[in-house]
């Protein structure tokens, strides 16, 4: 057996051993997906599980959404939020909180991936903003860019030499990957996705945030919209997972893809650093 071979196996058996969603999260993504749920439907199946219900209210209420009045009553949060936000939400506080169990990497520390992480799913929501993607979708664009490194958990010790690498060549972490271990995160993402079973639109932002062009034509918007936050995010050094230059073949590539330009982005830093600080709340709930 080869080292890729040995390395893979060893991936697998990490992701394997990673906690499971919640019944309670699977339940919501399997009742969110059909086309006739009510809102209390969802507030059913949230309900059962006392935690996260105090958790998603407590989000609801944070400045991240800058209600005017407090929302006490989850079918109430749902009806003015939607079925989508109230959804992701509970995803993604299920999976801060399943990364929390895992071993932490040594290699990553957990505060600044997720700083990062935060930070490109914010930058990504307010992308959508300035594309007339429709309200209830943007959250989406959020939780895509919250997950896309995800497949950098796995990795071991051995990755410290990838990340020494980039930094000293002044490469792309990416290309960095495929070359030292002949795999990269995305490879790595998509098997946690898969156990996850996490929705089409999210598994290709995980898997193809380098590759945007990769990307079904349904969710290239939102993948390339990802990709150019991952390089936004990286420029103005915001957290750390293992980038240490921005690639700017592929920041070029999701400018062309989402039609927005520079002029445009460059001018929304205000925002994009105040809404990074209202999702801090997310690794505190």
């Amino acid at each position: 057996m080869d080292n890729q071979e040995a390395r893979l196996r060893k991936i697998r058996k990490f992701v394997k051993k990673m906690p499971s969603l919640s019944t309670t999260v699977s339940k919501v993504l399997e009742i969110c997906s059909r086309p006739d749920t009510a809102p209390n439907d969802l507030n059913k199946v949230i309900s059962l599980d006392p935690v996260l219900t105090g958790q998603v209210l407590k989000l609801i209420n944070s400045a991240y959404y800058s209600l005017v009045n407090k929302v006490t009553s989850l079918t109430r949060a749902i009806i003015m939020l939607g079925l989508n936000t109230v959804k992701n939400l509970a995803l993604s506080t299920a999976i801060i909180r399943s990364v929390g169990q895992t071993k932490k990497s040594k290699v990553l520390p957990i505060q600044k991936f997720w700083a990062h992480s935060i930070g490109v799913g914010v930058t990504a929501k307010i992308f959508a903003g300035e594309l007339d993607v429709p309200l209830g979708e943007r959250e989406e664009f959020f939780v895509a860019g919250l997950l896309h490194d995800l497949g950098k958990i796995p990795f071991d010790d051995e990755y410290a030499q990838v990340l020494a690498a980039t930094k000293e060549r002044g490469v792309p972490l990416v290309h960095v990957e495929q070359e030292m271990l002949g795999l990269d995160h995305q490879v790595v993402g998509k098997l946690i996705a898969e156990k996850w079973k996490l929705n089409t639109a999210i598994t290709q932002a995980i898997c193809y945030h380098h590759n945007p062009e990769l990307a079904d034509e349904a969710h290239q918007l939102l993948v390339a919209a990802v990709t150019l936050a991952d390089c936004y995010i990286c420029l103005f050094d915001i957290g750390y997972a293992g980038n240490s230059i921005p690639d700017e073949e592929q920041f070029a590539r999701s400018l062309e893809l989402t039609g927005l330009s520079w002029d445009t982005i460059s001018g929304l830093s205000e925002a994009v650093e105040e809404e990074i600080f209202k999702a801090e709340v997310f690794l505190q709930v």
